[in-house]
């Protein structure tokens, strides 16, 4: 099988360095799917579901944002933030996303929309991305070992 490599990279890590044969990113044009040989592009991120398969693994990433690099050999994604499914405190993004739905309720003067919406985005990113994996882990068959 041929393989691309990819690096998801934050300001304050290495979050995943993998070789993969398939990557599905959340850009701000909509979901795309990367497969080895991918033709070249630059693209902006949106918060949302980073998914990275191999043969024996599903790599699942919450992004908050940030760029991708896409060559056909090599995939750089530069994120504002970024945290594996397992990560992911699922109490504190629900604590997040209430707060932020509260925010954007309530909309008084003192209210930054923008920054409310993007919190929201995020919180149900994080969310999403804990879930997927919870559901995935529960499916997972039973393989014997002999």
């Amino acid at each position: 099988m041929t393989w691309i490599h990819l690096e998801v990279l934050t300001v304050e890590r290495t979050v995943l360095s993998s070789d993969v044969h398939t990557i599905v990113l959340p850009t701000v044009e909509g979901e795309i799917s990367v497969l080895p040989g991918h033709v070249p592009l630059v693209s902006m991120l949106k918060p949302g579901a980073l998914i990275a398969r191999s043969d024996d693994e599903e790599h699942y990433l919450a992004v908050s944002g940030g760029f991708v690099q896409v060559t056909p050999a090599f995939v750089t994604v530069l994120a504002d933030a970024c945290e594996h499914a397992e990560e992911i405190d699922v109490l504190r993004a629900e604590e997040a996303k209430a707060r932020a739905k509260r925010l954007l309720e309530e909309r008084g003067p003192e209210v930054d929309v923008a920054t409310a919406e993007a919190a929201l985005r995020r919180a149900i990113a994080r969310l999403s991305v804990a879930e997927r994996q919870r559901r995935r882990r529960r499916h997972v068959p039973h393989r014997p070992s002999f």
